[in-house]
């Protein structure tokens, strides 16, 4: 490429649904744009990636990517890039990693891996993918520790960027928390406390109800919101009727505007027993200034400060009771924690991940110049 000609990137997505990950790519590509990037998307035709980059003015490719070894998009992935002049393929997910990575040696682009989750990958030399990849990107510390001691990837190849909030849109400013509260049914003397996380087993929705259940026996005065969609959205619908929570739990599906549940909150938990890398909700929650507990899992301490929130082990509707009865028995300590909370999390801003995303974009490129020309890196 030359000096005036813009970076032009496709993204890969296999998944077909809509949560963390998801938005992370969107944001990250709307975020680039902003600098000048031209951004591109392939995904299922199914997916719903799909319309929401469609709404951000984003140009879909649709692919079957039916599997690691699925020629036709392998073949449909090379025309695009050479076709549109791509210059990075960043991968997402398992299945269109190794896809996207061989299209992008084929064609000869760079190839960027992006691993979200934090549970281990394969370390088999046969899964050689990661290894494979120009630069890989994670979106936790320990993410980025656990690669490189266990896929064998060169520490100078690997950066955590952790997922940015838009700190205006998540601002306890944002809207009226009355309001908001009357419109939910939830009466000014009840103390809200809710979890905001696509409902799917390793969120573990069952931990929170069933800490829900422990301190409803204790207190007449909590609502608990559950906030999300997935594919356990009956298995939850089931607990919070076998557990006779029914009248306790608000259910409220899929929302757009998070940032206004959050104002109705008084306390946010993340229950998660695994995969989380730096959790979206937790960040969005802390700028909002609420007072957060957090299961230890995944690089969800890159967050913490030691006085920006609580801490618990993870896999204990125990240990998330005792924490919630901790503040529910301590307004000091809670006022504490929402003191503390947004200045934690400054760092973890969309325009901070878009200028990070965007420098590991041209010092790729120009190392990638610079050797073509015979000039050290």
């Amino acid at each position: 490429m030359n000096a005036t000609e813009p970076i032009r990137v496709l993204h890969t997505e296999w998944s077909d649904g809509w949560g963390g990950q998801e938005i992370r790519i969107v944001e990250e590509m709307c975020a680039v744009r902003e600098r000048g990037v031209e951004v591109y998307l392939a995904c299922r035709s199914h997916a719903k990636i799909k319309a929401r980059a469609q709404e951000r003015g984003i140009p879909v490719f649709t692919l079957p990517f039916r599997g690691n070894a699925d020629l036709k998009t392998l073949a449909g992935l090379v025309r695009i890039v050479r076709k549109h002049g791509i210059h990075i393929v960043n991968t997402h997910s398992g299945k269109d990693t190794w896809v996207g990575g061989l299209a992008a040696k084929i064609a000869g682009a760079k190839f960027i891996r992006t691993r979200h989750l934090s549970n281990p990958i394969n370390p088999s030399r046969l899964n050689f993918i990661n290894s494979l990849a120009d630069f890989v990107i994670t979106t936790g510390e320990s993410v980025r520790r656990d690669m490189i001691r266990n896929n064998r990837i060169p520490p100078e190849k690997i950066a955590s960027v952790p997922t940015g909030i838009d700190e205006r849109r998540f601002s306890p400013e944002c809207c009226d928390r009355m309001e908001i509260r009357q419109n939910l049914g939830i009466h000014p003397e009840e103390i809200a406390i809710g979890i905001v996380a696509v409902l799917r087993a390793f969120k573990r929705h069952d931990l929170f109800l069933d800490a829900a259940r422990i301190l409803a026996q204790q207190h007449s005065h909590l609502r608990f919101l559950i906030v999300g969609d997935g594919p356990g959205r009956e298995r939850i619908q089931t607990l919070i009727r076998d557990k006779r929570l029914e009248d306790r739990v608000l259910t409220l599906g899929h929302v757009e505007n998070p940032e206004q549940i959050l104002r109705a909150l008084d306390l946010f938990v993340l229950s998660s027993d695994s995969k989380e890398g730096v959790p979206q909700s937790v960040i969005q929650a802390l700028m909002m200034g609420l007072p957060v507990i957090a299961t230890d899992v995944g690089s969800v301490r890159d967050l913490y400060n030691g006085e920006n929130f609580l801490l618990v082990e993870p896999r204990s509707a125990e240990s998330i009771a005792s924490a919630i009865q901790t503040l529910l028995s301590s307004p000091r300590q809670r006022e504490a924690l929402a003191r503390h909370a947004r200045e934690s999390v400054q760092k973890f801003t969309r325009n901070g991940m878009g200028a990070k995303i965007f420098e590991i974009y041209r010092t790729l490129l120009n190392r990638t110049a610079n050797h073509k020309k015979g000039i050290p890196s």
